[in-house]
């Protein structure tokens, strides 16, 4: 051992990857639990009160599933046609629902049949919420409508026909019972007072309006579209931020327990996380499909998330891990520390250091002994290039510094070189491995290309391997192409700075003048 040099392992920082509290806070929940519903989940409401069950909306259907359960404890289908929203009320104990028919029912959470049926809407019923007073519902359709219902006396009280187009969002105010707000299809966002006729403000979104959320101090209101949009109320609607960061419809909005964090679902199936001060992404969370609702439960321990394909996401948050106490074991007593703390070094003391053993690592054995491929099928194995791929770069760095990587490459079977190709086909796009691993893919290229067509299995990811390397080569020739148009450009600039000359003045000493070009 005393003649060979362990392999110096690169670390390979992960470019653009910032370790911040959001991160960390919305990283630590546990894999997802994937329920699958009838059709699409339109809507996602927590209950406010303890066990904070929530509502799923999804075809004709209503299901309540518990916190942490996976199949609904009730449902809800007495409905003529498809339901699009359902809604709690803030003791928990009521639920509110719109379907296709026009129609609103209002559930007993305790009961199937519903307990108030209001007919009114001629059209799709898209949005329904409880006022703050618990004892009025307020309803948005597809007749282009806003009505105001009393629960006791099962009547309409108010219509509001000011939309021109569908009305697909609403909330209603957590502090003032008579206002609400509601987004429409026709590009505005109006906020109606129950004491008036007429709305009382209007915002120009700019496009059709998908979903509104209004903070619980009733300040600011967030309105989502094609972007997402932030208004301050108490400046009569005047526009604060307009946030574009989703590529395609923003579908739902959600306000984190603590009020700080402002989250967004989009159709690009992306929920982006808001600081609420800077307004900035702070986290993105990436889904299978296209997102349609989105919910959080109290203190943000679960997240909810409905997908138009029909599957419901639920996220739960770690548990913080519970120390065990050890046995308390018995410590050395007093004199053991003072033992020898006074002692004076001799003169004729030897002072002997006993280095500590160092034990290579079984892939160093391998280099050590000459076993390349051996070495190669360690770093290979799906546990390390998973886990720490940097480990495989690194050996395969090192054969092809000592100039044996085709070597250690040729000559394997089927099963052995679908490993190479799975672990080249996952990180040849990542910058910080492709100049190792284009070599590497280019060296299997030359080795196995006279045996194509022998496994159908490594045919279909060779062919895969060789448009990934084709394609890097395409993106790094892009990538000097505009790194020479930038050093042109700032050539350029450069000569267009003045110049300096020398001219000598009346008294014989030169001066430095400078020509403006």
């Amino acid at each position: 051992m005393a003649g060979y040099k362990p392999v110096a392992i690169q670390t390979y920082p992960i470019l653009g990857e910032k370790i911040t509290q959001d991160t960390l806070y919305w990283n630590n929940y546990k894999t997802p639990v994937q329920i699958k519903e009838f059709g699409a989940v339109s809507k996602v409401d927590f209950s406010p009160q303890p066990p904070y069950n929530y509502a799923v909306t999804a075809s004709s259907r209503i299901h309540i599933y518990g916190r942490y359960s996976q199949e609904p404890i009730k449902t809800f289908s007495r409905f003529k046609d498809t339901a699009y929203c359902a809604t709690f009320r803030q003791d928990g104990r009521l639920l509110v629902a719109g379907s296709e028919d026009g129609g609103v029912q209002l559930f007993d959470i305790s009961g199937r049949a519903p307990l108030r049926q209001f007919e009114g809407h001629t059209k799709a019923v898209h949005t329904v919420d409880f006022t703050a007073d618990k004892y009025h519902v307020v309803s948005g359709a597809d007749d282009y409508t806003v009505k105001l219902w009393d629960i006791p006396n099962s009547k309409e009280i108010l219509t509001f026909k000011e939309h021109s187009d569908y009305v697909r969002c609403g909330c209603a105010s957590k502090l003032n019972p008579d206002l609400f707000i509601t987004g429409s299809y026709d590009h505005t966002v109006k906020m109606f007072d129950a004491r008036t006729s007429e709305s009382v403000l209007s915002v120009e979104h700019g496009q059709p309006v998908e979903s509104v959320l209004l903070f619980p101090s009733g300040g600011l209101l967030v309105s989502a579209g094609r972007y997402v949009k932030v208004w301050d109320m108490l400046k009569g609607g005047q526009l604060l931020v307009s946030l574009k960061n989703h590529h395609k419809t923003v579908t739902c909005l959600c306000l984190s327990s603590s009020g700080q964090r402002l989250l967004s679902g989009s159709l690009d199936r992306k929920v982006k996380v808001y600081s609420t001060t800077s307004y900035k992404v702070v986290h993105s969370f990436d889904y299978a499909a296209s997102i349609l609702s989105l919910a959080l439960a109290h203190e943000d321990e679960t997240i909810v998330v409905g997908m138009t394909n029909g599957i419901l996401s639920v996220k739960h948050r770690k548990s913080e891990a519970k120390k065990e106490s050890l046995p308390r074991r018995r410590r050395p007593a007093y004199r053991t520390f003072i033992k020898g703390k006074n002692y004076m070094k001799q003169r004729d003391d030897i002072l002997i250091n006993r280095p500590a053993k160092k034990h290579l690592e079984l892939y160093d054995r391998d280099l050590k002994h000459f076993r390349i491929s051996k070495a190669l099928d360690r770093v290979l194995d799906p546990t390390c290039t998973i886990k720490t791929p940097e480990i495989t770069v690194s050996i395969i760095k090192e054969l092809n510094r000592r100039g044996v990587l085709a070597n250690a490459l040729a000559g394997r079977d089927e099963k052995e070189i679908s490993h190479v190709l799975n672990f080249l086909i996952r990180n040849l796009s990542q910058p910080r491995f492709a100049p190792v691993l284009i070599n590497a893919a280019e060296i299997i290229i030359d080795i196995y290309l006279p045996v194509i067509g022998q496994s159908p299995v490594v045919d279909k990811k060779f062919l895969l391997l060789q448009g990934l390397v084709e394609k890097e080569i395409d993106y790094q020739r892009e990538l000097l192409e505009t790194l020479g148009m930038m050093d042109m450009l700032f050539a350029t600039m450069r000569r267009k700075e003045g110049t300096s000359v020398l001219e000598h003045t009346s008294d014989g000493f030169p001066e430095n003048k400078k020509i403006e070009s």
